[in-house]
């Protein structure tokens, strides 16, 4: 049976918005990006929207294969020079947005801390992909006040909620609250969910990750497949949305 198959017989081209480079012993997972690569050929994904620490793993895996990886710098807002390092990722290796992690970086999003990124990519017109929750970093509530402050900055909420369905909903109920608040799948377990973000939110605001290695294509996909959504539906969750939104080319 061949990969396409065996993936799920995919028919729409597909972009995830959500994957990791590197190592991670907390979590007892890495991932290369010759193995990424790999794994995207088996379940038919052509492009992948990756960041890593440090970020020179990334770069790396942008250059090496261009046409299959698109960079996010990944950047602690404590540090002062994380905004410079956002310029230097952006202007010299062509990288397309920003990752914060509040959970394993320790601060609140809307903290006035994180205002010089926010800047930066309001000036730049980044998307920014934040990881979302767990407490107390990193709750729906903290990104609606960020939203608030920053209106014309585009906020990926990673896992939209996550595992928790308070979390879940209120990731839901902000995104209905906020235009600039978009909703990335991976790690969050229920497809009846995604349907209701589609429903609610609009089809345009809802985007397809793996979280690898964290996470795998062979579960995430299946969770869209089942959503009950249209073909065009899919279409924009598994890839029009990252691209408009990153804008890469269609």
């Amino acid at each position: 049976m061949s990969s396409r198959l065996r993936a799920g017989k995919a028919r729409h081209a597909m972009i995830d918005s959500h994957a990791h480079l590197g190592n991670f012993p907390l979590f007892n997972v890495s991932m290369n990006a010759d193995q990424m690569i790999r794994l995207m050929d088996e379940y038919g994904i052509e492009l992948s929207v990756v960041c890593s620490l440090p970020n020179r793993l990334t770069w790396e895996a942008v250059n090496k294969y261009p046409r299959r990886f698109v960079g996010l710098s990944w950047v602690d807002p404590k540090r002062a020079e994380a905004a410079e390092e956002v310029k230097k990722a952006v202007h010299e290796w062509n990288f397309k947005g920003v990752k914060m992690h509040p959970l394993l970086d320790s601060f609140l999003p809307d903290d006035e801390l994180i205002d010089p990124v926010m800047e930066i990519a309001r000036k730049l017109q980044l998307p920014i992909l934040f990881h979302s929750g767990h407490p107390p970093w990193s709750l729906p509530w903290h990104f609606g006040n960020l939203a608030d402050r920053f209106p014309d900055v585009k906020i990926i909420l990673g896992h939209m909620g996550h595992g928790h369905i308070v979390y879940i909903n209120g990731s839901i109920e902000m995104a209905l609250k906020h235009e600039n608040i978009y909703l990335e799948t991976s790690g969050m377990p229920m497809h009846t969910k995604v349907k209701q973000a589609v429903q609610r939110v609009g089809v345009e605001r809802v985007l397809y990750g793996s979280d690898m290695p964290f996470g795998h294509p062979a579960f995430e996909l299946a969770k869209i497949r089942v959503a009950g959504l249209t073909e065009e539906e899919l279409n924009k969750i598994l890839d029009s949305n990252a691209r408009r939104l990153f804008r890469l080319p269609g």
